[in-house]
């Protein structure tokens, strides 16, 4: 049933609605329109220049407007006179193609005109850090193992417990929260959903947190790699599929292997086919192959990985099966867009379902110790660059992705590398300006 957003204003006590859109780099872009002007805001949109963000548009083109999804809406319980939705970019009567959610809603559609609903979770790694991100917070959180650790989480007791308290309120079946592998890391975790509703929460949930920090004099980042010697922040999707009515979980089979149906199987495949491809897209940053590619941490792991491997209940390897029915991508980090994330899942798997593809053989090694030894593997990308090379020339994934969407990704995202290696750096001027 359709939400009236004017209605909702009138209900909840709400006078603004902030209409969002994420664009192409995952920026969440906003305008704050009061409740009287909502409802043909609910109809027509609001209006935005598409070139003032990260989209492939030029000042010439015409003005993008942001048509709220009403049933996303969310009042914000920091600040209940303002509510938050989602929305979709149309220009000229036009869905956008290149915008991340228009993106995601055709592939999930794709999934459920085959009987389909691709369920998942994520777990959104962040660090709290000061105003200028230049430390974690906490001075006192120095263990070398401070994964669990139960003082250095009480110590942030305050924005912990406020963001919590927000998801249990909202009904998101928050269920733990933890300091994470690295100083100043923490992690939170709610209950898995349909593809989209998980895409509009987590973009919600890094508003949130970035908004509950700063209220709290702080600073959270979802930087895959901000301190060199610390693990970085991942950003793991565990995956499932069901029947149209929810009723059947197609990936759960106990007969067979890790107790993952032949369909979860094939789905599996998708992703490892086009893993080094699919990075671009989970892996979307300069900064991220510093996570993917880090030397030991000071806890003594970097938790991701590096190779294209798949096994077990195993943490070491790109994809683990931890249980009957779902496997968890471990690869993407926290600089992943929202919506792209599900979306590129969604568009390897339904591959690997169509080519009935096989995820190869299963390693039940330790990664970290033993990777040297698989030779068959291939190594996940060094670098942006090679992720975006693997990506061009991945054309099933592109089309899947969409041919405009992908096109438009590409320019910027190849843009980006360009401004990032004219970037004269300080380790260039020590250990070269000599030359």
């Amino acid at each position: 049933m359709t939400v009236d957003l004017a209605a909702f204003a009138k209900e909840k006590g709400v006078k603004y609605f902030m209409i969002s859109f994420t664009d192409l780099f995952g920026y969440q872009r906003a305008k704050l329109v009061p409740a009287a002007a909502i409802s043909d805001m609910q109809s027509e949109g609001a209006g935005f220049a598409g070139f003032a963000t990260w989209l492939d548009m030029s000042p010439a083109d015409s003005d993008l407007f942001a048509i709220p999804d009403a049933s996303s809406v969310i009042q914000l319980p920091w600040k209940r006179d303002v509510a938050w939705v989602a929305a979709d970019c149309v220009m000229d009567g036009e869905f956008v193609e290149q915008a991340p959610r228009n993106t995601l809603k055709r592939l999930d559609e794709a999934a459920r005109t085959q009987g389909l609903r691709v369920k998942t979770g994520v777990e959104a790694e962040y660090f709290l850090t000061l105003p200028d991100g230049s430390e974690i917070s906490d001075p006192l959180d120095t263990a070398v193992k401070p994964c669990y650790d139960q003082q250095a989480v009480m110590r942030r007791y305050d924005v912990i417990s406020e963001i919590c308290d927000y998801m249990l309120e909202l009904g998101w079946g928050p269920y733990q929260n933890d300091h994470e592998d690295a100083n100043g890391q923490f992690e939170m975790n709610w209950d898995f959903d349909d593809a989209l509703k998980t895409a509009d929460k987590h973009s919600f949930f890094k508003f949130m947190v970035k908004s509950v920090a700063e209220k709290h004099g702080l600073r959270a980042t979802f930087m895959p790699k901000p301190f060199k010697h610390l693990t970085g922040n991942g950003c793991h999707c565990h995956i499932s599929m069901w029947n149209l009515d929810g009723s059947k979980n197609v990936f759960a089979d106990g007969s067979m292997e890790l107790g993952l149906s032949v369909e979860g199987r094939h789905f599996l495949g998708g992703i490892m086919a086009h893993a080094e491809a699919l990075a671009a897209i989970t892996n979307p940053v300069v900064n991220s192959y510093k996570r993917i590619n880090a030397p030991r941490t000071m806890s003594g792991a970097t938790w991701s990985p590096n190779s294209i491997t798949w096994t077990g209940n195993n943490r070491t390897h790109m994809v683990r099966v931890p249980g009957p029915g779902r496997f968890e991508l471990r690869l993407p980090d926290g600089a992943a867009n929202p919506y792209l994330l599900q979306a590129v899942v969604i568009a390897a798997g339904l591959n690997g379902l169509e080519e009935k593809a096989d995820p190869g053989k299963r390693y039940d090694i330790d990664m970290y110790a033993e990777g040297h030894l698989v030779q068959e593997a291939a190594r996940l990308p060094l670098n942006l660059l090679d992720a975006l090379r693997a990506y061009d020339s991945d054309a099933r994934l592109k089309s899947s992705m969409g041919d405009s969407f992908s096109a438009s990704y590409l320019k910027l995202k190849q843009t980006e590398w360009t401004s990032y290696t004219s970037h004269l750096t300080e380790w260039e001027i020590q250990n070269t300006l000599d030359i």
